[in-house]
């Protein structure tokens, strides 16, 4: 293992230590000393082994392959979830060690499966332990995004930098720019909750869920949480953070040359997200009850997925293809991506049009978008169909073995590789990963980082081998 990978683990153990030390702040204020220990025993492990690997020895950048890059981010959702699982195996007597990972690896991922039915019966330092899971994770995921920049299209490239490639000193530059943004967004999220009447506690915990894409919720009384029309389009804005691209907003304001291909992906998915609502309102807004729909509507296309327990039940399809959709590919949420979707439809369009038309020419242009899809890119679209589609297939066998049914198997493994919680809206919210079967559970968690990692890896790897130039 090269020198980088020590340093970029070393920095994530560090940040696990830094919330540790937050909890062992909030035991002693609040006087919940029980299982102050335990804090203390992760945040030693874990500044200890940080500051380690990130001294150990100086670093000098060098350019590192890309089979190295995969590696890394795929060492650091095996690993980092381990140190993570170390409260839930001595706060909680008779937990089994891979509950406790499984449990770990669902916050890291942000996808939200849970263990635990009675979150009231849960000491709340462990709550604050399991939100803070998630927002790690929704960080680690936005490095890992920077660490293989170099081999993605260039839409994501135009929506970060200006440069093809990343030295050390742009590499530096964003790394911080995606910490002050992505600590800004969670600030603002918090707010956001408290102007409701939330109270600082869970606000603090919703703010880490949902701008991580995350599913974990601090108690079992989010229909009572969120009574007021007002509260819930609050919410359902606050959802959409992890929605759209993490620079959105930063490239609306500080760009100085206004560049619409800057914007192009986050505009696409804005009209994407209107013509959702206003179809919604259209055609789902009976009983009164569309503030309901457009929370699950939020819910689904930042891939969160928590809801209302009040949601129509017919809708169950039309979420599961929200969240399958997902957002921009540059926030902390899962997803094909709509852009992808798009520019597959553009170009399989006019394919048939040049065929019937041989003597016109067509653009692959998005309407929105001055610059055309690269043949390559386009190549990478249709792969990320098919190894979804092959993932989802793999996945749903695994869980009907399982013992789980057709019906569920399939959607659990919908929102498994999209890391989107399980909930009333895609009506899974009554299933128990704490008794599920070892085989289940190892599916589960292989999946839930195949769903991290897959189009930064599976792809790269396809490209490596079928696309030589």
């Amino acid at each position: 293992m090269n020198i980088f990978s020590l340093k970029y683990f070393g920095i994530f153990f560090i940040v696990i230590s830094l919330f540790s030390f937050f909890n062992i702040i909030y035991s002693y204020y609040f006087n919940l000393l029980n299982n102050l220990n335990n804090y203390i025993l992760v945040f030693t492990i874990n500044l200890i082994v940080g500051l380690f690997l990130t001294l150990f020895k100086k670093y000098k950048y060098e350019k590192i392959n890309l089979f190295e890059r995969i590696l890394i981010v795929l060492i650091g959702y095996i690993i980092l979830p381990f140190t993570i699982s170390i409260p839930y195996y001595f706060n909680i007597d008779n937990i089994s060690l891979i509950n406790c990972y499984f449990e770990a690896i669902s916050g890291f991922t942000s996808t939200g499966f849970t263990i635990f039915n009675d979150l009231d019966k849960l000491d709340q330092t462990l709550i604050l332990w399991r939100s803070s899971s998630q927002w790690i994770g929704g960080l680690y995921f936005l490095f890992s995004i920077l660490l293989l920049i170099d081999v993605f299209d260039e839409n994501l490239k135009r929506s970060l930098t200006n440069y093809i490639s990343l030295n050390s000193s742009e590499i530096f530059k964003q790394v911080f720019k995606i910490i002050i943004i992505y600590l800004s967004m969670t600030i603002l999220i918090f707010l956001m909750l408290k102007l409701v009447n939330l109270r600082s506690y869970d606000a603090y915990n919703y703010s880490l869920s949902i701008i991580s894409s995350g599913g974990f919720m601090p108690n079992n009384n989010f229909d009572i949480t969120f009574t007021t029309d007002i509260s819930k389009i609050i919410l359902s804005i606050s959802m959409l953070f992890s929605f759209f691209s993490l620079f959105f907003i930063f490239n609306l304001i500080f760009f100085k040359k206004k560049n619409i291909n800057y914007l192009s992906e986050d505009i696409n998915i804005l009209i994407y997200l209107l013509i959702v609502i206003v179809l919604s309102f259209v055609f789902f807004n009976y009983d009164n009850n569309f503030l309901n729909v457009l929370v699950s509507i939020s819910s689904s296309v930042s891939n969160i997925g928590i809801s209302f327990q009040q949601v129509p039940k017919n809708l169950v399809f039309v979420f599961l293809i929200l969240v399958i959709l997902g957002g921009s590919f540059f926030s902390t949420s899962s997803g094909l991506r709509v852009i992808k979707v798009l520019t597959l439809i553009k170009f399989s369009i006019n394919n048939l049009l040049s065929h019937s038309k041989p003597n016109q020419i067509y653009s692959n242009k998005l309407s929105l978008n001055k610059i055309s899809a690269d043949i390559n890119d386009i190549n990478k679209y249709f792969f990320a169909i098919i190894i979804f589609i092959f993932s989802l297939f793999l996945i749903t066998i695994l869980l009907t073995i399982s013992n789980l049914d057709f019906e569920t198997s399939f959607k659990l493994g919908i929102l498994t590789i999209m890391n989107t919680v399980n909930s009333e809206m895609y009506d899974l919210a009554d299933l128990d990963f704490y008794n599920f079967n070892l085989f289940g559970k190892i599916s589960l968690i292989i999946f839930m980082i195949i769903g991290r990692i897959e189009l930064l890896s599976v792809i790269i790897l396809l490209k490596k081998f079928l696309f030589k130039n």
